[in-house]
């Protein structure tokens, strides 16, 4: 235990030195464009209807929110949580959060790393709702929150419970769904079995636990890392059915019932480790590539987000989803560049409009058929500089519907995330 604890220390303090853990990052390190524009409202998105009926279910008996944050970091959950948009809010609303001050009772941030939670507290400590405590999850709920009133939202993020054995999680969660009163959510976070990051480590025997030597090398642009020291600590990979067994035999020593509201896959196409390829020699640095598309003023190669991706034997069902699933996202490039090319600036319309293949998801056809109207319309007022500052951070959004649709939920992504609603 003592050395978990003390690599896992090491390697964040390590990452939080080099500034790459700075709130302005926006092409390289913890805070790029992807994470703001793609992870966090992707999560933000399927987060969003277990938090409305939440907060209902609380305005009812004139409860406000408490959120606790488990392996909270740096106080990413916070903006997460409290930045997730109301779907009924009108274009007029000073403020389209689900969670406003006003409904929000207390959010607790508990970490054990001492220097992030100093970057927490330099972010959100002069919130009056907000706290932060250090204490380490590996012998379950610390006495700090155990003594405290029942929270609402128990919630992790980015892999938080891949530290743990499964020994150690089931501790933990059953724990939670102890402490939680009726009707409460936990949002469990785990990094996902067979991303296509870490290919090489995909494993066929599901009842082994499997750990990986995981590096914080992602931070670093690819001259720096090759000579960068990065300290590594192991995380459990997780597929649904190894969480599927952890959460019910929580439920069953906690004796509540549960009921699952979602699960999914995120970060398919732009997990941090495509880049570095430490884990895969075929990966392609999507990650790069799709910052740049957020980027202003910024074109980017558009065929360089392609992907080939490259099957590994024996993994059948896998290899079949992965080769359809980078195809629309490959049918979705390819369309946009025809359309750029197509573009006629004296009539304003595209001249060549592709076909897409005929087996093409909806999601596909909605997002191609987006794309083409905001070419034409961002071209045709001639909007400084259209294609780098509209019609490519459209397609990276694009490609987002496309991972968040099309994903299922099994381990394919970075994160492999369920939200469960607690009955008692």
């Amino acid at each position: 235990m003592g050395t978990r604890i003390e690599s896992e220390t090491r390697a964040y303090s390590q990452a939080a030195g080099t500034g790459k853990y700075d709130r302005t990052s926006r092409l390289l390190g913890k805070y790029d464009h992807v994470r703001r524009l793609w992870e966090d409202q992707a999560t933000a998105t399927f987060l969003q209807p277990a938090i409305r009926r939440l907060l209902r279910s609380r305005e009812a008996r004139s409860c406000n929110l408490k959120i606790l944050d488990l392996g909270c970091g740096s106080g990413d959950g916070f903006d997460l949580v409290t930045g997730i948009p109301d779907p009924y809010a009108t274009l007029s609303e000073p403020d389209p959060r689900l969670i406003t001050d006003e409904r929000l009772e207390a959010y607790v941030g508990l970490d054990l790393n001492p220097e992030l939670l100093e970057q927490a507290r330099e972010h959100h400590g002069r919130h009056p709702k907000v706290s932060f405590v250090q204490g380490d999850l590996g012998n379950g709920l610390p006495r700090q929150v155990t003594d405290a009133e029942p929270f609402d939202l128990y919630f992790t993020s980015f892999g938080t419970l891949s530290h743990f054995t499964d020994e150690v999680s089931i501790r933990l969660i059953t724990d939670i769904f102890s402490h939680a009163e009726d009707g409460a959510l936990f949002v469990g976070d785990w990094l996902g079995r067979y991303s296509y990051e870490w290919q090489t480590l995909w494993s066929r025997n599901v009842s082994e636990s499997y750990f990986m030597d995981y590096r914080i090398s992602y931070i670093y642009d690819e001259e720096e890392r090759k000579d960068a020291e990065v300290s590594s600590f192991p995380l459990r990979l997780m597929g649904w059915e190894e969480i599927q067994r952890i959460v019910e035999t929580a439920a069953r020593q906690a004796g509540v019932r549960l009921s699952a509201v979602e699960k999914f896959d995120r970060s398919v196409y732009v997990g941090r480790h495509m880049d570095t390829a430490d884990y895969n020699p075929h990966a392609p640095p999507l990650r790069k590539r799709v910052n740049s598309l957020f980027e202003p003023y910024v074109r980017t190669e558009l065929e360089a987000l392609r992907v080939d991706y490259v099957p590994r034997p024996g993994f059948d069902e896998l290899n079949m989803w992965f080769g359809r699933y980078f195809e629309a996202c490959n049918a979705l490039i390819d369309h946009t560049i025809s359309l750029l090319e197509g573009f006629d600036p004296g009539s304003g319309i595209c001249r060549r409009v592709p076909e897409l293949p005929e087996n093409a998801p909806l999601i596909l056809r909605e997002t191609a058929h987006a794309i083409h109207r905001i070419v034409e319309a961002a071209a045709w007022e001639g909007w400084d500089d259209a294609r780098a500052n509209i019609i490519e951070p459209q397609l990276g959004y694009g490609l987002r519907a496309l991972e968040m649709t099309l994903q299922k939920g099994m381990g394919t992504g970075h994160g492999l995330v369920c939200i469960l609603e607690i009955k008692k």
